[in-house]
């Protein structure tokens, strides 16, 4: 893996505890230490994990430190410093995060089977096949036999592996801070390609395992290797800064002087901005104060505290209400949670508060990390308010993984990957059925249609959001209440257009697929010849619909084809008339519809027609335009749609006029499989409280297609 070289961060900030990599160096090739005693060179990572888990069995540690150091013996980085730093600077990285026992030893184990004769065989063997999966999981696939895309395939093998166990991710990001802490002996143009990646995919996939402490960090060296200028510039405001009075540390002691007046037990600490962090607030405000360097961290121990905080800080200060936001009540999907805020503090700047307890601090710093073996029985199955399980399979994560099985080429899944990452913040959308659907922010219906159904969205004609008609453009917001309307026509397809409003891979794999097995016909190509006309008695409707209109009259028409009118659409055994129209067509409509009486008076001629069953069958599908009057109410879409659903009609089109008065329309085209159901269709929609008159459409009625 990467070589070690100087750290590109600024040298006077200390990030945490820094493993020092020369005397670890020295101490793994002194040796093992005695039978039964910890190694030197990994006695500092053992008191980090003791101070974390206690009870913690150090001695599988040993023997995985044993079996790595012995592996990588003889091996150095390009700094020439022995390879066993770099997986004890790994596990380090982790034991400090607060990781379990099984983690730790995969990570000493991780570079072994990649790197050196170990197999997988004998990982399994020596410590079980927790720790095989884990290493097997983090193990690069090699470029001799998958050429340019051994590096995509390798992170969809980890995605996968991380669909299973959440911890193959941590190890990998951990060994990729390390590598970025020690990438300076590469070529530029190295470094370059490694933060790039670094910032397209494992940032956001820390960012999404909550594990913050190792986001920002990467963070920082990326942005020192990418934007060296505005690396420096950010530096030396922060510097600027570093010699004047803090105004943040007046505001803390302000805010503990309230709070333990008002008794509230509580620790208030500033807690300092990282580079890219007060880059981003420079952006973003123009100018610097020095309450822009930093946030309050207020942490407690119970939820109740929390608020109570909250209580007396919007008491006792001024508050910026626009800053308030409860994360607590509506955690993160990330399992983030805290209440954030902000005050006038010393001189009337704003300073920002985080309010928190101590263990919603640990998970925020460490996230699944901080929750240990997601996958062992909990220890405390009574866990406190607000302590949140650890989601083995996130819904972003389960996302991916569905749709990266539908992408078995490597550089749309790289592509896909990336602008799946690069939505940064998710939403909550509420089913009609109860259920939630979890999307990326700025996702559309037809998202929404294929994270719910798969390809049977397909067949999606339109959406009702919260409560109104929407189309399936419409971009929806958290909270929004979803009720998606599918068509019954197994032949219903995506159009192509929908592409333009698709914002997950997931969607855009799915609606590409299916227009490419359904390509539209050329609009170059020459129409096909027509067919000649076969002699007929009467004229008959297409063949599709079996109950048909025949002309009894006119031998100048006995040839001609028949269609029912959409004004109207009638079917049997409705009264009907007919006209003949340009072509030499014959359009059926119903005798009461108003279009009769307009034509009757305008001098055309009707022509007398009457229904005929072919083959003495009854069956047959039909469309009818039904309107339905009502008093407007919540969901009563959704109760006539389900309706119309339960009598077997398939929704065509739909519009909802605007209430007036209290009183709504609906119109719906429906296709019937048999015309004799239509009476109990309209008896069963007129059964629909609010609803207090269903006809037949006897005019055109402007429709929006769903």
């Amino acid at each position: 893996m990467s070589a070690e070289a100087t750290n590109p961060g600024d040298p006077g900030r200390r990030r945490g505890r820094r493993i020092d990599l020369r005397r670890l160096g020295r101490a793994a090739l002194s040796g093992s230490g005695a039978r039964g005693r910890l190694p030197d060179a990994i006695d500092h990572v053992a008191k980090v994990h003791r101070s974390h888990h206690p009870g913690a069995d150090l001695d599988i540690l040993r023997r995985a430190y044993v079996l790595a150091e012995s592996s990588h013996r003889g091996q150095t980085r390009k700094s020439g410093e022995p390879y066993i730093t770099h997986p004890l600077a790994v596990t380090l990285i982790l034991a400090e995060l607060g990781a379990e026992t099984t983690t730790l030893t995969a990570s000493l184990l991780h570079d072994t089977v990649e790197d050196t004769e170990v197999t997988l065989d004998q990982v399994r063997e020596q410590f079980g096949e927790e720790v095989r999966f884990l290493v097997d999981g983090v193990t690069k696939l090699e470029k001799v036999d998958y050429g340019a895309a051994a590096e995509p395939e390798t992170f969809r093998k980890m995605l996968v592996a991380t669909g299973n166990d959440v911890r193959v991710m941590s190890i990998k990001l951990a060994d990729r801070l390390h590598n970025m802490r020690t990438l300076g002996v590469m070529r530029p143009e190295k470094q370059a390609r490694i933060a790039k990646v670094t910032r397209d995919v494992l940032i956001p996939l820390a960012e999404r395992l909550g594990v913050q402490a190792l986001k920002t960090e990467l963070e920082d060296l990326v942005f020192a290797i990418l934007h060296p200028e505005e690396y420096a510039r950010t530096r030396e405001l922060v510097l600027a800064h570093a010699g004047r009075p803090d105004p943040l540390e007046a505001t803390a002691g302000s805010v503990r002087a309230v709070l333990r007046e008002a008794g509230i037990s509580a620790e208030v600490v500033v807690r300092r901005r990282h580079f890219v962090s007060v880059h981003r607030v420079r952006m973003k405000r123009g100018r610097l104060t020095g309450s822009d360097l930093g946030r309050l961290l207020v942490l407690v121990a119970e939820d109740a505290d929390c608020y109570a905080v909250l209580g007396e800080l919007h008491t006792c200060f001024t508050p910026f209400i626009s800053e308030f936001k409860d994360f607590i009540a509506a955690p993160k999907f990330n399992l983030y949670q805290s209440l954030h805020t902000a005050v006038a503090g010393e001189g009337g700047q704003a300073a920002e508060v985080l309010i928190r307890t101590h263990q919603m601090h640990r998970v925020a710093e460490a996230g699944v990390v901080a929750l240990g073996n997601p996958y062992a029985a909990p220890e405390a199955p009574d866990a406190a308010d607000g302590e949140r399980a650890d989601p083995t399979r996130p819904g972003w994560l389960s996302r991916l993984l569905e749709w990266q099985r539908a992408t078995p080429d490597p550089d749309t899944f790289w592509s896909s990957l990336r602008d799946e990452l690069a939505q940064d913040r998710e939403i909550t959308v509420f089913r009609a059925d109860g259920g939630t659907i979890g999307l990326p922010a700025g996702s559309s219906c037809i998202d929404a249609a294929y994270v719910q159904h798969g390809d049977a969205a397909h067949a999606c004609i339109g959406a009702r959001v919260n409560g109104r008609l929407a189309t399936l453009s419409t971009v929806l917001h958290d909270g929004d209440t979803l009720h998606l309307l599918m068509s019954r026509d197994a032949s219903s397809g995506p159009a192509p257009d929908w592409l333009e409003h698709a914002r997950t891979p997931a969607a855009r794999i799915a609606i590409g697929g299916w227009l490419a097995t359904h390509p539209l016909p050329d609009p170059a190509a020459p129409p096909a010849p027509p067919a000649p006309p076969k002699p007929a008695p009467r004229a008959v409707a297409p063949a599709a619909r079996r109950p048909v209109a025949v002309v009894a009259e006119g031998a100048a028409l006995a040839a001609a084809s028949v269609r029912l009118a959409g004004c109207c659409t009638p079917v049997p055994p409705d009264e009907v008339t007919g006209f003949a129209v340009r072509g030499g067509a014959v359009t059926v409509h119903r005798v009461e519809c108003p279009a009769v009486a307009r034509m009757v008076t305008s001098g055309r001629e009707q022509v007398t027609v009457q229904w005929r069953t072919s083959d003495g069958e009854g069956g047959g599908d039909y469309r009818v335009t039904l309107r339905a009057e009502s008093f407007s109410r919540p969901h009563l879409l959704a109760d006539l749609t389900e309706v119309i659903a339960a009598e077997g009609a398939a929704v065509i089109s739909a519009a909802v006029e605007p209430p007036h008065e209290q009183r709504v329309r609906h119109t719906y085209t429906l296709q019937l499989p048999d015309a004799a159901q239509l009476p109990e269709l309209m008896r069963a929609m007129k059964r629909v409280p609010g609803v207090y008159d269903v006809e037949r459409a006897g005019r055109t009625v402007a429709t929006a297609p769903l």
